[in-house]
């Protein structure tokens, strides 16, 4: 694999990552806007831009959109998160010129027809019902709103009903205006392609589309806090956690090794104790959210009403006790599961092509496989220990929903 990069004369870049040994391509923009762009009025208008893009452009049909790249047995999507919305695609090797046209149309040609804004406004206030209605989903919404409260970061990708009802065309457009511009736009490919043609390709479709300026994303302040709510389900769904470190931070290997050695897998300290020993969860795991500059760890638990009051304090001191307690063979088994997860996502090139462009939104480059495993195989229990003391040296952040009435002051 050979990572290369360029820059085009509007200051859009592209990077690419050749992989020899397979006939497909995936490819895509990723634009460096999101929740974290939005203010209280309008957030929830990143997620549904990304739907409209797909909605009709000046030359093409939404069944158009779908049909081209279906014929050759290509694939579209999209997705939206709290900094960055990327629109990709994967198809052979043969097709790429076709999934950048596809891509560059909608980016920049979409209609945005008024008719069909109603319509997938309806889509997207069904999906924040649907989301609503997956309490192990939006629990975590309610866990970044209260590490986050009040501010951009901690606000929902899909965004509350009413923004959605009242955001109006005129908004999207002037949203698209200010955010979808070269400078803040990446363009990304992973598989079986030559740079030069890829860059070549992303410059007769993009080199048109001009800079404008843009606001930075407001600086993020951790809080913490509790919420819960009580409602009619089976389990009570549980988050726990601290603040955290963004991706330049030097504790974030660490930190990031801490969550895989607490709740990384069935051999992780919270499966054993809190699953295996005691039986008092079906699901239970730790994740660490890092953004450019703040992060966000966690563990979530789903258990019954009459298993929550047992499960809170054995959690809690599996926290304690991991702040001075790390094994040599819990690092090892650590280091082995990221270094499966890196590798294995080598092998996937939508994986890949969404890494490297993570990677340069992030650091302005691509970072070897070999830096990132120098830099977790340095660790050792100490770091590890210290960065969860770090963790806990900050207040607390809980989220509950279900049967939960007996955890309410």
């Amino acid at each position: 694999m050979v990572t290369e990069l360029s820059k085009l004369t509007n200051g859009m870049i592209v990077i690419t990552d050749r992989m020899e040994a397979v006939e497909t391509v995936s490819l895509g923009v990723w634009v460096q806007t999101g929740a974290r762009f939005e203010n209280a009025k309008n957030n929830g208008i990143s997620h549904l831009l990304e739907h409209m893009a797909f909605k009709g452009t000046k030359k093409r049909s939404a069944k158009d959109i779908a049909e081209e790249i279906e014929t050759v047995g290509g694939y579209l999507n999209a997705f939206t998160s709290r900094e960055v919305t990327a629109f990709h695609s994967t198809i052979l090797k043969d097709n790429v010129t076709l999934a950048i046209d596809i891509i560059s149309d909608i980016l920049h040609d979409s209609l945005f027809d008024q008719e069909e804004l109603e319509r997938e406004k309806t889509v997207v206030l069904q999906e924040i019902g649907q989301a609503s209605d997956t309490p192990d989903e939006i629990i975590f919404d309610y866990f970044q709103s209260t590490a986050f409260p009040n501010q951009p970061l901690g606000r929902s990708v899909l965004g509350p009903k009413n923004n959605i009802k009242n955001i109006t065309r005129d908004t999207l457009l002037n949203f698209m205006k200010k955010y979808y511009v070269p400078s803040r736009m990446i363009f990304s490919a992973a598989g079986n392609l030559e740079h030069a043609a890829i860059v070549s390709a992303v410059e007769s479709y993009f080199s048109h589309i001009r800079n404008a300026n843009a606001d930075h994303p407001v600086a993020a302040v951790y809080e913490g806090g509790d919420y819960r709510k009580i409602r009619e389900l089976e389990q009570a769904h549980l988050v726990i956690g601290f603040n955290s470190v963004g991706v330049h931070d030097p504790d974030y290997h660490a930190i990031s090794v801490a969550a895989s050695v607490l709740g990384g897998g069935m051999s992780s300290r919270l499966f054993q104790e809190i699953r295996e020993k005691r039986g008092l969860v079906y699901s239970i795991y730790g994740f660490n959210s890092a953004y450019s500059d703040v992060g966000l760890f966690g563990i979530y638990a789903g258990t019954n009403e009459s298993g929550l009051l047992e499960l809170i304090p054995h959690l809690c001191d599996e926290l304690l006790k991991s702040s001075e307690s790390i094994r040599e063979r819990e690092l090892e088994c650590a280091r082995a599961q990221i270094r499966t997860g890196i590798v294995m996502s080598l092998e996937s090139t939508a994986a890949r092509a969404e890494q490297i462009a993570r990677q340069v939104a992030l650091f302005g480059r691509s970072i070897s496989i070999e830096e990132i495993l120098t830099k977790v195989d340095a660790l050792t229990c100490t770091d590890i220990e210290r960065a969860i003391k770090r963790l806990l040296s900050s207040s607390p952040t809980v989220a509950a929903i279900g049967p939960v009435q007996h955890l309410l002051p």
